[in-house]
């Protein structure tokens, strides 16, 4: 094909084929889950590319806890988390989920999660024992199915993640007195109320 550029059109034709480009080697995908406060539930915050579930956790560090009050974190591969469909409306996602019979082996913890909300995050819910995540999952619908609407469920085997250890949570002992990275401290809105008042 011509260009009206005619610095290109003096480049030497080639007649070599062109291969196709190889598969993209990007990094995997590790859910980040952060527990805001003491005793408050942990809940998704978004995901990390790492090589690894440790250097996965300390890019999640970095990433998601620098600039709020965190007391945990942990993570996980993406691929360890079975996830139930996705519903709208009025629809409850354990309604979709299938019934399969309790299955033999050993049983293993799994973390469930619930949105119940869309837009929002998921949110801990509690721990489920179970041989299969989809066996987890109808264990969490017996269990964790209050009658409100959950909009997806996903459940995560215990041994996949990559807790935050007691000694690692001295990381975030300094955040609650340096109160300049908090937007809400500078007290905007009332600043400019006062200065609207005086006009």
């Amino acid at each position: 094909m011509n260009s009206l550029d005619p610095r290109v059109n003096r480049l030497p034709q080639l007649k070599e084929v062109v291969l196709p480009k190889a598969p993209l080697d990007q990094f995997g995908t590790y859910e980040v889950f952060v527990q805001p406060k003491e005793g408050r539930p942990f809940q998704h915050e978004g995901i990390v590319h790492a090589p690894n579930l440790e250097l996965a956790w300390v890019l999640a560090k970095e990433a998601f806890t620098r600039r709020f009050t965190c007391t945990s974190l942990y993570v996980v591969d993406t691929r360890d988390v079975y996830v139930s469909p996705l519903t709208e409306g009025d629809k409850n996602a354990y309604d979709l989920i299938p019934e399969i019979t309790e299955q033999a082996g050993n049983k293993k913890n799994f973390e469930i999660y619930h949105l119940v909300k869309r837009g929002k995050q998921h949110v801990h819910v509690g721990t489920v024992q179970a041989v299969l995540p989809q066996e987890a999952m109808q264990l969490a619908g017996k269990q964790f199915n209050n009658g409100k609407i959950v909009y997806n469920v996903w459940a995560i085997a215990t041994d996949t993640i990559r807790f935050t250890t007691d000694e690692e949570k001295e990381l975030w002992l300094t955040l609650p007195e340096k109160k300049f990275r908090d937007a809400s401290d500078y007290k905007g809105g009332d600043k400019l109320k006062a200065f609207l008042e005086k006009r």
